[in-house]
């Protein structure tokens, strides 16, 4: 029997010391029974995700995990996306991200607009599409916030875009889009902006109390993504579970199959359980098999140390222990728990500083029996400057 491979993934994690846990980090304060179990049988270190040169990103990051050097394969985030909900790009294509976000006076306020419903998020849409839809000009939706416009017949290459979930608090005017071709973006932005600030959703948004959706937001601009095979790579056959397009996007781009979990919502309301359970199914049928959680990073951009400790707890609850106490039922196996980046409460973004991580399994030794955590990590002096290395090391002890 071949071995069976686990990587989990509680994005955005990381953090830095805590007020309100007396000095500890989110992860430290939090009851991680089974993450502590695989950091004691086996090694902790820490990895370096995001390149020096890039913007720490998931798409960045998480694209290191799976082993692929983002400096020869990433093209934009938004083209990972484009790829996850089978969007056929042309040679001349741009694909953007397209938030709903609410915006309040002249600042981002959320980049989610309250994590809007998908089914009032497609309403506003479509409608936007009725009016700003052309020939070179397209819309598709998403999952809640989160969507996509694709622009055909332009140069993109010179054009600046911020991440709306980096910048919160942050003046429009430093952050909307700039250089060639902006006007364009620009416009569509503000028509989505006349068109819904007076829509029948926003009024009964504000009337419960709920975050307005203000306008999209554009970003994330990029071209038709190509990367290699992994089966090809690192020949083992792999399955992902996400809720998030960004990770569904780059494991059609590597040819791992995609496993859905019913109330999956890449929010703090996801089902961990399901996840977890989805998990010890797919070890039987994959050699690797990749879950990613997005609900502490949600809670991080939130500013929400309470709600990123309850989220962590979960992961460890039902997704960690259940799928390291079912993998070890196999002759040979690894297991692997680490976040793609940071993503601090306090500055409630992504920062590309090196993330912990642990793991164990055949062949791996266990150096510092201590609680796995950003602080033990780092004291074992153990740490894989090149992100995509990790998965080597991972995979070939």
């Amino acid at each position: 029997m071949s071995a069976k491979y686990v990587i989990i993934v509680p994005d955005g994690a990381a953090d830095n010391p805590q007020k309100c846990f007396g000095g500890k980090t989110v992860i430290e304060a939090a009851e991680t029974p089974n993450m502590d179990k695989i950091a004691s049988a086996g090694r902790q270190g820490i990895c370096r995700t995001v390149p020096d040169s890039m913007q720490p990103g998931s798409d960045v990051a998480i694209m290191s995990l799976l082993g692929y050097d983002p400096k020869a394969c990433y093209t934009g985030r938004a083209p990972i996306e484009a790829a996850a909900q089978e969007i056929a790009l042309k040679s001349d294509d741009w694909v953007f991200r397209c938030n709903l976000v609410t915006t309040a006076d002249e600042t981002m306020v959320d980049h989610s607009a309250g994590h809007i419903s998908t089914k009032e998020a497609i309403t506003l849409i479509n409608e936007l599409s009725n009016v700003a839809e052309s020939d070179a000009i397209k819309f598709y939706t998403g999952v809640s916030y989160r969507h996509l416009a694709v622009i055909s017949g332009l140069d993109f290459s010179k054009v600046i875009t911020h991440p709306p979930h980096d910048f919160i608090g942050e003046k429009l005017s430093k952050i909307l889009p700039k250089g060639k071709q902006s006007d364009l973006l620009n416009d569509l932005i503000a028509k989505s902006s006349q068109l819904f600030t007076n829509h029948p959703i926003n009024k009964v948004r504000r009337d419960l109390g709920e975050n307005p959706v203000s306008s999209v937001w554009l970003w994330g601009q990029g071209q038709k993504a190509v990367m290699e095979r992994f089966e090809k790579r690192y020949g083992l056959k792999g399955a992902v579970i996400t809720a998030v397009d960004l990770v569904r996007g780059l494991a059609k781009l590597i040819g791992f199959d995609l496993i859905s979990v019913d109330g999956a919502t890449g929010y703090l309301d996801t089902n961990f359980s399901g996840k977890g359970e989805a998990a010890i199914e797919a070890i039987d049928k994959y050699d690797i098999v990749f879950v990613h959680i997005e609900a502490p990073d949600e809670a991080g951009h939130g500013g929400s140390a309470n709600q990123k400790k309850e989220a962590i707890e979960h992961i460890d609850r039902f997704i960690v222990g259940p799928v390291y106490e079912a993998i070890q039922a196999y002759d040979e196996y690894r297991i692997l728990v680490l976040p793609d980046h940071p993503t601090p409460v306090e500055e409630r973004c992504h920062i590309g500083e090196p993330v912990p991580f642990a793991m164990a399994g055949s062949g791996i030794k266990g150096v510092l029996n201590k609680p796995y955590c950003e602080r033990n990590s780092f004291e074992t002096g153990f740490e894989i400057q090149n992100g995509p290395d990790l998965m080597e090391y991972f995979l070939k002890i």
